[in-house]
């Protein structure tokens, strides 16, 4: 019985204690949430008849499981409906402090008038357009001896006040504002809105200006600007002056209006509410309910903060905030499921990972007397406890809270107590067009939808699969890359080959800043004529092509930019030139590069000639030298489909089928030797024997030949002077471009000749570039030890063409590829200049493990096209001579 007094005394303490902060917090509320609240930690010895939860601060609380409710004594536990009576001392004390939430299910009586504190000094005013029938009427003047206190309180409601609130300010305003003059019927309001961003605020300073009640000069502030005035109707109605019927089954909300439902019941210990809704601005009050109408006390808040779902509560003792980790997916359709268990809550957008939190103090109930305000703070005041206190803009179509699904036309039809400012969604007409597939419904105008679909599919639903070969837009479609980023910053080198079929559209785009400004490049056609504009922060400039393009037949555009200075040339048209404005000479480009449209053109900037989007075929594009899979490189599309090639009948069996104009080539797989099946349509390297009736020489005509290596015996050999004097030298630039389906093998060998009988001196010179595990690798030895310099920031087996460049200063060497990020090293010793004798091999080596002292087995397997040294000479690499085992590379 000692035991049980000490635990009582500490509870009566506690009890205590865990009003007054409330108090103090809210000195406008008498009545508060009292809970019972034991100091220690759940365990052998705690009081708790069934549940235990540990608080903070050392402390823990008792609580029952469902069927039971907590006693008055704070640790015991009695069945629901169960009469027992309570015979604690402490009943009394329990029965004056306690909130009404533990009996929630019968709140219908509880909306009593509230006492008010009145503090020295304020004026409350309460106006009521007429009195309710359970209203009371009050008339009170309280005056003291310096008669500067005046409190008048004309109408206390004994329910919630769902009219519409107008805007409004603390301070004292001079409005240039005209009368609203509408008619808006008998329950629209007339409302005067200032147009965007012309509002100037002038103070006016006068010597007969107010006084307050302090004694201090107020100073008027003067609104000028351009109003326009405009109805807010009430929820189902519609029309300018809200003269016409309007049935909403899926509410629009325009950023000024809200919803009004019941006050939520049974909520306040567990809230699970589910939501689905497609935003429309990054900012705005998704959900808003609590205790009071000016946001005092308890409450429950659901926003779109910078894009960002935001569940703010409090319990009574300090607002907890779940944030989520994505933003919303603007214009689209997103799905939000939110969890509160007393402290606890957590928030899941869009199937994404939870996202968890808690509120602050030992308080763990929340009271819900006002409304559940949907779309907007509704009538509530004091939003200053919320970042955002504009309404939310967009649609909603689901909302479920504790299972209970909100209908929301207005009652009896549906749950709506009031709205103001509320249209039908259109967008909801989707629900009626389910698209397959993962396809994304868009509206269009009047009563239609389509699908847009992703890649792969297509259809009205999106429910035929396709085997895409050559993609084609049709004008709502697009394919979506990584973006250039800081990969072309000085220099661009752009090829795309197409076919169009409208004179206007957008082939290519890439930006720096979602709001459409800062750096970008875009590609288009504007009235048949190719355009390409530029901007690298000082002003756009845009090249034109002289004559505009055959629509519906192929076209190659090229676009080269070094600096300011750019040209185009369309075709074997003549090439034009420009030089960018300003000082400025770099791009970086971070948003994704879009290809064919955009989703939205508000992503152009507004200095292109057209933002619609390309109706036609594209076949290749290559940026920067390196040919990119139009098609498999792709992040992701919209509604793509095929151009009617010839590769779509698949004529290179397992090869891929390369298209080319109206023709095609067929390119191997990666794994697979070159060259693979593949019709007979490329140039040999070997020319044709020459007829021998014929005296005369008979050119040859070579096509741009690319030499192949099967990784045997296969390679191409330089003794000429001038290659061998800029590999034996101090100095020695290599720039070259492969692609290579073999993890391993050798691209670049020169060193020295030894007896076969003689043993090989370990610090003979040599230079050697090849794949190790699908990484570049450059080793060199001039003389006085090896240094070894590999390149881990990417593999390049990958059968896709790469651009390198390897550098040898002396004793520095570096490695860049793909203009990426350059590594570097250093050979040991003193010895600067590379001395070696047997000449330079290309794409592998004679007996490879003796030519290369066993630094390789096998050659490459692939091809290279380009090899360029120092800056300024080309190696030819097409030189029937000096071929061994080569063949012709299928593009």
């Amino acid at each position: 019985m000692a035991g049980l007094r000490h635990v009582c005394r500490l509870f009566v303490i506690l009890g205590y204690l865990s009003v007054v902060p409330v108090l103090a917090q809210n000195p406008v509320e008498e009545k508060t949430t009292f809970e019972a609240a034991f100091q220690g930690r759940c365990g052998h010895g705690s009081p708790c008849e069934q549940l235990c939860y540990e608080l903070h601060d050392g402390m823990y609380e008792c609580d029952c499981r469902d069927g039971y409710i907590l006693h008055k004594n704070g640790y015991s536990c009695a069945e629901l409906n169960s009469t027992s009576p309570s015979t604690s001392e402490l009943d009394d004390l329990v029965d004056e402090a306690e909130s009404d939430e533990a009996n929630a299910d019968n709140a219908d009586d509880e909306d009593a008038v509230e006492d008010i504190l009145y503090m020295r000094g304020a004026t409350f005013t309460i106006h009521l357009d007429a009195p309710a029938e359970n209203s009371t009427v009050n008339a009170t003047k309280i005056n003291e001896a310096n008669g500067a206190d005046r409190i008048e309180l004309r109408a206390t409601s004994q329910g919630p006040n769902l009219e519409q609130k107008l805007p409004s300010t603390m301070e004292s305003i001079v409005s240039t504002e005209p009368a609203c003059s509408l008619d808006c019927g008998p329950a629209g309001n007339c409302y005067i809105e200032q147009s965007r961003g012309d509002e100037v605020d002038v103070v006016i300073e006068d010597d007969d200006g107010a006084v307050d009640l302090e004694g201090n000069t107020v100073n008027f502030r003067r609104k000028q600007g351009t109003f326009r005035q405009r109805c807010q109707c009430p929820l189902g109605r519609g029309g300018d002056r809200c003269q016409l019927e309007a049935e909403v089954r899926s509410p629009r909300f325009t950023g000024s209006g809200w919803l009004a439902f019941p006050a939520l019941r049974a909520a306040y210990k567990h809230v699970q509410l589910e939501l689905e809704f497609r935003p429309e601005a990054w900012d705005g009050v998704l959900l808003l309910a609590g205790e009071r109408d000016d946001l005092q006390g308890d409450f429950m808040a659901l926003i779109l903060h910078h894009g960002f779902i935001e569940f703010r509560f409090d319990c009574g003792s300090g607002v907890g905030t779940v944030r989520s980790t994505e933003t919303v997916k603007l214009n689209e359709w997103n799905t939000l499921s939110v969890y509160r268990h007393r402290w606890d809550a957590w928030i899941q957008l869009n199937q994404e990972k939870r996202v968890e939190g808690r509120s602050k103090g030992l308080f763990s109930r929340i009271t819900f007397r006002e409304p559940l305000f949907v779309g907007g703070p509704g009538n509530t005041t004091g939003l200053e406890r919320l970042p955002v206190r504009t309404g939310f803009k967009g649609c909603i179509r689901h909302l479920e809270a504790n299972e209970h699904r909100y209908r929301f036309p207005l009652a009896p039809q549906g749950d709506a107590a009031n709205g103001f400012d509320i249209e039908e969604c259109t967008a909801d007409r989707c629900s009626k067009v389910p698209c397959s597939h993962g396809g994304k419904c868009l509206t269009t105008g009047g009563d239609t939808a389509v699908c847009l679909c992703p890649l792969g599919y297509t259809g009205d639903l999106c429910e035929t699969r396709v085997d895409l070969q050559v993609p084609s837009f049709n004008g709502s479609s697009y394919l979506r890359y990584p973006g250039l980023a800081d990969t072309s910053l000085s220099w661009l080198e752009l090829s795309v080959t197409l076919k169009p079929t409208a004179p206007d559209g957008v082939i290519l785009y890439n930006g720096h800043h979602s709001d459409a400004t800062g750096d970008f490049i875009a590609l288009y056609l504007s009235s048949g004529h190719v355009q390409f504009t530029f901007d690298l922060g000082t002003g756009p400039a845009t090249l034109r092509s002289e004559n505009p393009v055959r629509l519906g037949e192929w076209v190659e555009v090229r676009v080269s930019r070094t600096g300011r200075l750019a040209s185009l040339e369309v075709e074997d048209g003549p090439a034009q030139e420009i030089l960018a404005p300003g000082a400025f000479t770099q791009l970086s480009l971070p948003l994704n590069l879009y290809l064919g449209g955009a989703p939205s053109p508000d992503m152009y900037s507004p200095k292109m000639k057209t933002t619609a989007s390309f109706v036609g075929c594209i076949q290749t594009i290559v940026l920067n030298n390196r040919e990119v899979g139009i098609l498999a490189e792709a992040l992701g599309g919209v509604n793509v489909g095929n151009c009617g090639h010839a590769c779509e009948a698949r004529p290179c069996g397992d090869a891929e089928c390369r298209p080319l104009r109206e023709r095609f080539t067929c390119r191997c797989r990666p794994g697979v030797p070159h060259p693979c099946p593949a019709p007979d349509d490329y140039t040999p390297l070997i020319p044709p024997p020459a007829r021998a009736s014929s005296n005369a020489v008979t050119p040859v005509r070579y096509e741009r030949a690319v030499p192949s290596f099967t990784g045997s015996e296969s390679y191409l050999h330089y003794n000429d002077a001038d290659t061998m004097k800029r590999i034996i030298s101090y100095r020695v630039d290599i720039n070259m471009r492969f692609r290579a389906s073999s993890s391993s093998g050798l691209l670049l060998w020169s060193g020295r000749q030894s007896d076969p009988q003689e043993q090989r001196d370990e610090n003979d010179d040599f230079l050697a570039l090849g794949l190790d595990h699908g990484y570049l690798t450059l080793a060199y030895n001039l003389g006085s030890g090896e240094a070894v310099l590999r390149y881990n920031l990417t593999r390049l087996d990958d059968d896709l063409w790469h651009r390198i460049r390897a550098v040898r200063n002396e004793q520095w060497a570096s490695l860049v590829v793909d203009s990426g990020t350059g590594v570097s090293a250093s050979s040991p010793g003193q010895l600067r200049q590379l001395n070696t004798d047997t000449g330079l091999y290309v794409g592998g080596a004679p007996d490879i493990v003796r030519t290369t002292g066993g630094r390789y087995t096998k050659g490459i397997v692939g091809c290279i096209s380009d090899l360029v040294l120092d800056s300024d000479f080309s190696v030819a690499l097409s030189s029937p001579a000096q071929a061994t085992n080569t063949h012709s590379c299928i593009p």
